[in-house]
This record gives structure tokens, C-alpha cells and sequence, in this order.
């Protein structure tokens, strides 16, 4: 409890979410895989091509400093599914909102299908693939190593005791 969540930035969609970004990019906005929105730098092929990224060598290099008390990949299921895997039934992820960079990709698919919030979060991994629970005292210096290693990673959240029936994980704006 009162544990810090740190978000590693993802390079795309990380083969997640392929049949909704599909139906919504190709069937329904009638896009080709040749097209380049707006809001994109790279056609609509390659940005769904976008290699996984693999955290495992700066991850290691972490372990050998830090003590993690929790790691999660952010994959099919996205935050919802993901998170609660690696927190205790008593304790709740709260994930506060704008603290990363949400990749443009995902804007472009939720505003064409109208998806909702909670179905992009639960589809995607909205620009973080992995997450860490360290502790309040480690995380700025971990953070602070992660960019030397060449990651980019953000305090999205804090880990904090569930009341009642709250959901293991919830969003806040501040």
C-alpha cells in the first residue's frame, strides 16, 4: 500500500487489439494499409507492424539495484485484466490519466469507432507495455535510471487498500 506505479512506454500496439484497430481503421474508416491520417508519421501498415518492445536487458539491469515488488506486462486484457494479476485482492491500482504520452494510434482508433474509454483500456495498452510497483522511496531514482538505460517511463499510479467492492483498478485526472 501506497506503493508507486511506474509505466514503460510501449513502441505501439504490441500485437494487442488487432481485430478491433482492424474493424475500426480498415472496415469501418475504409482506410488502406497505404494511408497516412493526420494524426499518424508512418501509413496505417506499418504502424500496426510496429515491432513489440522488449524491456527484458534494462529490466535486468533494474533487478540488479531496485527492489521491484511487482512487474506487468501490459497485453491482451490491458490494464484491467493485467493489473490485478500482480496486486493483492485487498489493494487497488489507481492509475492517474495524462501522466504519459498516449501514442496517436490509439487516439486515431478510438475517435473513427467512437470506443469508450474503458474498452481502450481494456482492448490496448494506451502507450504503456510494461508496469512496475516499487516503492515510494526507490521510484524517482528508478525512473531516473530507466531514461539512462533509454526507456521511457512515467509515475502513472500509486497502489493503495480497496474498500468494499471497489475495482482493482481505477482512474484518476490528478
Amino acid at each position: 500500500i501506497n506503493d508507486r506505479i511506474i509505466g514503460l512506454a510501449s513502441s505501439g500496439l504490441h500485437s494487442n487489439g488487432f481485430s478491433l484497430a482492424r474493424h475500426v481503421l480498415l472496415d469501418k474508416g475504409k482506410l488502406s494499409i497505404d494511408d497516412t491520417p493526420p494524426e499518424l508519421t508512418k501509413n496505417i501498415g506499418l504502424e500496426l507492424l510496429e515491432p513489440t518492445r522488449i524491456y527484458v536487458k534494462t529490466l535486468l539491469k533494474i533487478f540488479k539495484s531496485f527492489n521491484v515488488k511487482g512487474l506487468v506486462h501490459i497485453t491482451g486484457g490491458g490494464f484491467f485484466e493485467n493489473i490485478p494479476r500482480i496486486i493483492p485482492d485487498v489493494c487497488r491500482a489507481v492509475i492517474t490519466r495524462n501522466t504519459w504520452d498516449v501514442p496517436p494510434i490509439f487516439s486515431l482508433i478510438q475517435n473513427m469507432g467512437r470506443v469508450e474509454d474503458k474498452e481502450m483500456f481494456r482492448v490496448f495498452n494506451m502507450g504503456i507495455g510494461m508496469m512496475m510497483i516499487v516503492s515510494e522511496k526507490e521510484c524517482q531514482e528508478i525512473i531516473e535510471r530507466l531514461s539512462v538505460l533509454g526507456e521511457k517511463a512515467y509515475l502513472i499510479g500509486t497502489i493503495e487498500k480497496k474498500e468494499g467492492t471497489q475495482d482493482s483498478v481505477c482512474f484518476s485526472e490528478s
